[in-house]
Parts: C-alpha cells; sequence; structure tokens
C-alpha cells in the first residue's frame, strides 16, 4: 500500500546499504527512488518533483552528502534530507541524521518525523 505523497529518494554509494535501505522503505509502504552518487541523486530532484524527501549518505565520492543537502534544499523548498553516515564526527547541522548502523525502526521514526514536520510546517 503506497503512502500518497511520500515518494523517497534514497542516496548511497554502498549498493547493499541502498538497497537495505529502499527495500525496508517500499516494506512500509513507500515509493522509493536510489542513486548512487550525489550528482545523479541531484539530477533526479530536478526531474521528479514529486521526491518528498532524500535520505543520503555523507561521504560519497564527488557530491558529498552535505553538498547535496545543501543543493536540494536550494532547488526545492520544503523538500526534507536526512543525512546517515557510520564515519561522520556530529556537528551542528540543519538536517537530521542517523547514525549507521541504525536500525529499520530509527530509519521508519526519522521518516515519519520528517513527512509530519513537512504537514506541520
Amino acid at each position: 500500500m503506497q503512502q500518497t505523497g511520500r515518494v523517497i529518494l534514497v542516496v548511497d554509494d554502498d549498493s547493499g546499504v541502498r538497497e537495505i535501505v529502499a527495500e525496508s522503505l517500499e516494506l512500509h509502504g513507500y515509493h522509493v527512488l536510489t542513486a548512487n552518487e550525489g550528482v545523479a541523486a541531484l539530477a533526479l530532484v530536478e526531474q521528479r518533483p514529486e521526491v518528498g524527501l532524500v535520505i543520503s549518505d555523507i561521504r560519497m565520492p564527488g557530491l558529498s552528502g552535505l553538498a547535496l543537502a545543501d543543493r536540494v534544499v536550494a532547488i526545492r523548498a520544503g523538500i526534507r534530507v536526512i543525512l546517515i553516515s557510520g564515519y561522520f564526527h556530529p556537528q551542528e547541522m540543519k538536517v537530521r541524521f542517523l547514525k549507521k548502523p541504525f536500525t529499520i525502526h530509527q530509519l521508519q521514526v526519522a521518516v515519519e518525523a520528517e513527512f509530519m514536520s513537512t504537514q506541520s510546517g
């Protein structure tokens, strides 16, 4: 059962992580698109206005997740971003962060919180 208006773009250069995150979100009813790097993700955001949330690894070759988050928000006001990483030193960020490894439940809670903030904000 797909949740209307809840399209998520998952971006990670690690195909295993990308597939597990995408599959778990699809099992929870979301429509999921994937990209293996930041430039491809940016193109998808520009081409697919239905994308409401981007979940991206921080450390990727080329365009990092931090740079991708900044560019995505600049392109489309209101889009939400969750950054994920196992090798990241905590710092002040304007978006939600999940440290790898995270549970499917933690992912689901973060995703729902982002969609709820979209509705209320």
